[in-house]
């Protein structure tokens, strides 16, 4: 699996030189899409842009399937564990300090796709809002 994420990646990256492979975004979009709060957006239907999509329809099948179980492994292992233990130590902080103000920074990725940092904190019945980027907290 290591192998043929390692040679899928390779040929991403000399498909992008050569110019055959785009980036459906730019670092433009993400950014005016993470100031809207809007980073549900079609530009992000892939769960995380964080994890290398390997899947794609030119694959064989057997490749396909290794394709799916490493990014089932990279979802869950990068992005939903990661924001899990991100979501509790802001919890835990919190409740630990319940007199305290605090202001949290994370980046983009922690708000892409499903089982962010926000979906965490509001299973654990805090109420997460979007503060555009401008506006006075």
């Amino acid at each position: 699996q290591v192998v043929f994420a390692l040679n899928q990646t390779l040929l991403q990256q000399e498909s992008l030189r050569a110019g055959s492979f785009q980036i459906p975004y730019t670092t433009e979009d993400l950014i005016k899409h993470y100031n809207c709060g809007d980073l549900s957006s079609i530009i992000f239907s892939h769960d995380t842009s964080q994890v290398p999509n390997f899947i794609n329809a030119t694959l064989p099948a057997h490749e396909r399937i290794t394709a799916q179980e490493i990014d089932s492994y990279f979802r869950q292992e990068l992005i939903y564990k990661r924001n899990e233990r991100m979501g509790r130590r802001v919890k835990d902080l919190l409740e630990e300090y319940p007199d305290k103000s605090f202001f949290f920074a994370f980046g983009a990725g922690h708000f892409m796709g499903n089982n962010t940092v926000i979906d965490v904190l509001r299973r654990e019945g805090y109420e997460v809002e979007h503060t555009p980027a401008g506006q006075a907290i």
